[in-house]
Formats: C-alpha cells, sequence, structure tokens
C-alpha cells in the first residue's frame, strides 16, 4: 500500500513559488573573446545574476578569430545561437545594414548615453541609431621598458619614428637573456597581425585601394612597410613571431621579454605596476605621415536580430556598458583596471586619473585617430586598421596569411605581396567593385 506524504503548507508554498520562478528565468548565452577585460567581466556573473535573478549567463570565451568566425557564420545563417555577441567597429556598421542586429534605442535614462566618448558611439551606430555598446574602446601606442632605455642612454622623444624603434630594437637585442628588442604581432588574422601592419603600411604612404577600388597591395609603400615589419621582427623578435598575437606579446612584455611592443592602449591598465616605474609609453611610431598610425577600436556588446531573448540580453549589455559597471570594476579590481575608452566620466574621474597615469595620453590617442582620413594619397573607404566594406575580413585574413608566410620565411615579401594583390583583385572583381 502506498503511503501519500502531505507537504506543510509553507513548504509546499514555497516549492511553488521556487518552480514559477525557475520556469520564468531566462538563460542567455553570451560570446566574447579571451581578453582581460572580458574574463574580468565573466568573472562578476554573480554580481549580475543577484541583481536580475530572472537571468542567467552562459558563456562561450573564444580566441579572437575562433570568435570572429563562429559569430559570423552565426549571425549570417540567423542560428541564433547567441543572445549578446561581442563585435567591434568593424562589424556593427556592416551587419546593421543587413539588420541582422538589434537596434540599441530607447536606452534608459540613467545609462546616460551623452556620457559615452563621442567617435566611439559614432563607429557603433548605423543611420544614427546605436547597434551595438562599447563595452571599451582603444588606438594603439608603444609601451617600453624605461629601464632599459635609460641603461642604454636613449630618450624617448615626444613622437618616436619606425627607423629609431628599428634603432633602439638592435640596441636593446640581448636574446640571450630572453630579452627581445621589440615585440609586435605575428598571428595571422585581419583583426591580429593585419591591425598593426596595416596602421604601417598608412604610416609608410600606402593604402588597401585608390579611389576606384583597386588593390595597391604590391605598391611600393607596401613593400617598404611589410619589408620592415618582417626585417624588424625577424632581427629584434622573439622567436615564433608569427604564432603571437595581442595576448601572447602582453605576456611577454609582462614577463619582461620586449623592450619595446606596439599594440592596443587597452592594454595598458593590464600591464601598469604603480608599485615599478618601468613601464613607459609612447605615441604608435610614424614613418612618411603620421596619418593612419594609430588605429580606433571598440569592443562592444550587441543582440542579434535572430535572439530569442532580446529584453534580456538588454538587460546583460547596458549593465556591462553602464556607469555602475565602471565602478563596480573599480570596486573589485581596482581603478586601473576598469575598462578603458568608452566614457567621458571614467576620464574625469580623479580615482582612475590617480590610478592611471596614461589616462590622458590614451583619451588623446583615441579621439585623434581619424577613421575617414587615414591614409596619406586619398581613399574610397572609411577606416584605419581595417577597410569598412563586407569584403575585406576575407580579404584581410587572406592577406594576413601571406604576410606571415613572409615572416615565417616560406615565400618573400615581393612574392606574398604579389600574391596578395592577385586574390585580393579577384575578390573585387567577384564583388562587383572592379569591371
Amino acid at each position: 500500500m502506498r503511503v501519500i506524504r502531505h507537504l506543510p503548507l509553507t513548504t509546499l508554498t514555497a516549492a511553488i513559488a521556487f518552480a514559477g520562478q525557475a520556469q520564468a528565468q531566462t538563460e542567455i548565452t553570451v560570446g566574447t573573446v579571451n581578453n582581460n577585460d572580458m574574463v574580468i567581466m565573466q568573472s562578476l556573473t554573480d554580481a549580475f545574476e543577484q541583481a536580475h535573478p530572472d537571468i542567467t549567463l552562459d558563456w562561450v570565451v573564444l580566441e579572437e578569430n575562433v570568435l570572429r568566425q563562429r559569430l559570423t557564420t552565426d549571425i549570417a545563417t540567423q542560428g541564433g545561437q547567441f543572445d549578446v555577441m561581442t563585435i567591434g567597429t568593424y562589424e556593427v556598421p556592416i551587419w546593421a545594414e543587413q539588420d541582422w542586429l538589434t537596434p540599441l534605442d530607447d536606452l534608459p535614462a540613467d545609462y546616460q548615453i551623452d556620457d559615452l566618448l563621442q567617435s566611439v558611439r559614432k563607429g557603433l551606430s548605423y543611420d544614427g541609431t546605436l547597434h551595438a555598446l562599447p563595452f571599451y574602446a582603444e588606438s594603439s601606442m608603444m609601451f617600453y621598458r624605461q629601464d632599459l632605455f635609460s641603461d642604454a642612454g636613449i630618450t624617448m622623444p615626444e613622437q618616436p619614428t619606425w627607423q629609431q624603434v628599428r634603432d633602439w630594437a638592435e640596441q636593446l637585442h640581448d636574446p640571450a637573456n630572453e630579452t627581445y628588442g621589440i615585440c609586435l604581432r605575428g598571428k595571422p588574422g585581419w583583426g591580429e597581425n593585419m591591425a598593426l601592419v596595416s596602421t604601417m603600411v598608412n604610416t609608410f604612404g600606402g593604402r588597401w585601394f585608390d579611389m576606384d577600388w583597386n588593390p595597391q597591395i604590391d605598391s611600393p609603400a607596401w613593400q617598404e612597410a611589410v619589408g620592415f615589419y618582417v626585417d624588424l621582427l625577424n632581427n629584434y623578435g622573439p622567436p615564433g613571431a608569427s604564432s603571437n598575437g595581442f595576448n601572447e606579446n602582453q605576456a611577454l612584455f609582462s614577463r619582461g621579454n620586449c623592450a619595446m611592443w606596439v599594440d592596443a592602449t587597452s592594454a595598458a591598465g593590464r600591464i601598469f605596476d604603480p608599485s615599478q616605474s618601468q613601464l613607459g609609453f609612447a605615441p604608435a611610431p610614424i614613418a612618411e605621415t603620421p596619418k593612419g598610425s594609430h588605429w580606433l577600436w571598440s569592443w562592444a556588446l550587441a543582440i542579434p536580430a535572430s535572439s530569442d531573448s532580446k529584453d534580456a540580453a538588454r538587460e546583460f549589455v547596458t549593465w556591462a556598458t553602464s556607469q555602475e559597471y565602471v565602478e563596480l570594476v573599480a570596486k573589485e579590481k581596482g581603478w586601473a583596471s576598469v575598462p578603458p575608452g568608452t566614457r567621458v566620466s571614467t576620464y574625469e574621474n580623479p580615482h582612475y586619473q590617480e590610478a592611471a597615469p596614461f589616462a590622458d595620453f590614451v583619451l588623446n590617442a583615441i579621439q585623434g585617430a581619424d577613421p575617414t582620413d587615414s591614409t596619406l594619397e586619398p581613399s574610397p573607404y572609411v577606416g584605419v586598421q581595417f577597410v569598412g566594406i563586407p569584403e575585406f575580413q576575407s580579404i584581410g585574413t587572406q592577406v594576413g596569411q601571406m604576410v606571415a608566410a613572409a615572416l615565417t620565411g616560406e615565400t618573400s615579401v615581393e612574392q606574398a605581396l604579389q600574391a596578395a594583390q592577385r586574390a585580393t583583385e579577384r575578390t573585387m572583381q567577384r564583388a562587383g567593385y572592379l569591371d
């Protein structure tokens, strides 16, 4: 005979309430890159979920090239695997034009949209409406070890040149003691090695396309810039430079293995140690022209149109890009670790100014980068380290692989750029840019 046990009324009520709460809970999947700021964001999951008990976060954290491939495939096929995507200044206007992203208008008043840096807002808008919210933004700059420069009697000028960088790298290169003259991105990818190489091409006087969309990759300026880059890394860079992207070089520099490193301004807060005074910083180097010598980028949070949980996703992206979030990171990790480059209030905050002596320098670099005028000769595209057309993702990745092949010695610089020129011409012809 089965015995039926009756739950006490209070227990039964609690169980029903719990079941109702569990049923009402929404899980959103967040696809993001494995950069330090995003790792911090993931570590604060509990803070978000406690403030939003009806929402849980499922994280997909991937290396940059892999993330871009996954997100691009999902958004183009309307796969719906992600509710929040970490994308950048390149993707937002292109994807928004395809109606792939949810417009982020009617944001709550306490979000303080006017506090967002104007250049960053503009880069994440389409037709005057934000389609992603900036998590952090950056330009590029040069980091260097002040102790090595001082010991060698080198004084950093207000604006270094690439030729000076080469001379300093030669002086400071000491591979026997695992100190390399310079670390630069070598890992192939349109957002990896080509982010840096494109700025070098710009400042050496080159451009991706002329005003008729003819590729210019085999031009003398490209030959000079890429040749300089390959020689610099092969002579004074670390072993296996073709495998090093942003994160790998950051680790090398943080361990003291690089005398110099040219990369994202966003790294400043991660590698700055107030107990030491070895970190020096300077503008990104220039060559023929200062135009396009430092990039402009924002990692931002967007909601794909294919998401079934847009309201919950909006709650998350507004929280993670808010002043409230900045203050939370400051409390938990310190002011130097807050996401940089997005809010005026961050740079006006005396606590941030004190913790981040590079703050004004970084802000000036971000505000000084002009995506509409980044080349010595006129160009038909918007973008500093990328070309704002849908085809560039494949073009930049393919060219990046060819530049990496030149770096490893599989081919010469001249052969690599000739092959890149032919491949890009074919792509542009198929896309209808060329006859």
